[in-house]
């Protein structure tokens, strides 16, 4: 018996999956170097060097083997099935000012199975699987301002509104240039991209007016901090002590580094180097060389799911495609940005990188649907038949028109 020809997948892109675990793996790597003489000393983590690194590689093992089942699910599942990710993501967003604890000044975890969990992470990805559904499905209509744009930009002021509550503002800022960048993909002109960044900057406003009547001392801390930047040496035993150490330690590494385990500001004097920070340990341990190396492998890592992106025959495919993407280079933008001082601290993590098993879990489930694409891009152009499907000799485009 003959399998139909319009079952037949393609291969996953093999390049984009061993990019992938290539960052993972280095990550874990960096996590261990960064976190085990913190750990070893610490009560609070059982005097245990790998404390931080077997969570991680708990979280790491995990994603691992939820990003390869996303791959065999076709693609557009997620376009109807987005509601599967998106309803407990908005409920759990929800309970998280009410049943979080305080840490860091913000209420962002939740304590699950002995395990901490940021809702926002999962928040971002499904966020984008349901702007891609709803950019899809209202097709040539989405050029209208009011029918396409506007309850676009409505969805993604509600999330964007739900997690300044914690407050988390650089998550916020984050999901609006994601939005941004898949209504850019979407087919929207010029216009109405001003328009969309006039309406977000304006929401962002409001929302974070709100905020700030609610919890005025924390907004006086974060505007301090958010000042600092300019000059972080002038506030080294204050606001701008995070930024001071890192660039030290970024002064440290210098052209070679000081070698993998050896870094200085990791031992008490950096918080957060295992997280946040883990570029300026990256720096400090392996120099500007391997700094170099790592974002060359980044930004390979990033062109290749821009290729798997524009190839998918599908609109869809093609914008959360762009949305996954744009998530991970704004993410590490933000964060490299803030470690070596070239744009204010926010807090956000470095993808695949940073510690933290909810960053982690959500990026590798990111790349199981970008995988999934793959598939369908790499399927023969004979038999792809998606109702949404438009030839790749098109001469339609597929980003934004004037």
């Amino acid at each position: 018996m003959k399998a139909n020809p319009e079952s037949r997948r393609g291969r996953p892109d093999f390049l984009l999956l061993i990019l992938t675990l290539a960052l993972v793996g280095f990550g874990l790597v960096m996590v261990f170097s960064a976190s085990a003489s913190i750990a070893e000393v610490d009560r609070r983590y059982g005097y245990d060097p790998l404390h931080f690194f077997k969570k991680q590689l708990l979280f790491a093992g995990l994603g691992t083997g939820l990003m390869l089942l996303l791959t065999n699910f076709r693609y557009q599942f997620f376009k109807k099935g987005f509601i599967l990710f998106f309803i407990p993501a908005m409920l759990m967003l929800l309970l998280v000012p009410f049943v979080a604890d305080e840490i860091n000044g913000a209420r962002s975890w939740i304590n699950l199975f002995g395990f901490t969990i940021q809702p926002t992470e999962f928040a971002k990805i499904a966020l984008i699987l349901y702007l891609g559904s709803l950019i899809a499905k209202k097709g040539e209509r989405f050029r209208s301002f009011k029918r396409g744009l506007v309850p676009v930009i409505v969805i993604v002021a509600v999330v964007c509104g739900m997690i300044m509550l914690q407050p988390d503002m650089g998550s916020c800022l984050v999901i609006c240039a994601c939005a941004m960048m898949m209504i850019f993909a979407g087919g929207a002109n010029l216009r109405q991209l001003v328009a969309s960044g006039f309406f977000g900057a304006i929401a962002i406003a409001i929302v974070i007016a709100i905020s700030f009547l609610v919890d005025s001392d924390g907004w006086a801390y974060r505007l301090e901090r958010f000042t600092s930047y300019r000059d972080p040496l002038a506030h080294a035993l204050e606001s701008g002590m995070q930024v001071s150490r890192s660039l030290m330690a970024l002064g440290h590494g210098g052209f070679t580094g000081a070698g993998l385990g050896h870094s200085v500001q990791k031992v008490q004097y950096l918080p957060f180097a295992y997280n946040d920070f883990i570029f300026a340990i990256i720096g400090e341990e392996l120099g500007f060389l391997g700094s170099s190396l790592f974002l060359l492998v980044f930004l390979m890592f990033l062109w290749r799911g821009i290729i798997v992106a524009l190839r998918c025959p599908d609109i869809y495919g093609t914008v959360v495609g762009a949305g996954i993407v744009s998530l991970f280079a704004i993410q590490a933008f933000v964060n490299i940005g803030g470690v070596t001082g070239a744009i204010p601290l926010t807090g956000v993590t470095l993808p695949f990188i940073s510690y933290g098993g909810s960053s982690l879990l959500a990026s590798l489930i990111a790349m199981g649907v970008m995988l999934s694409i793959s598939r369908e891009a790499n399927r023969d152009p004979a038999i792809q038949t998606s109702p949404n499907a438009r030839p790749r000799s098109a001469k339609q485009p597929m980003l934004s028109e004037n």
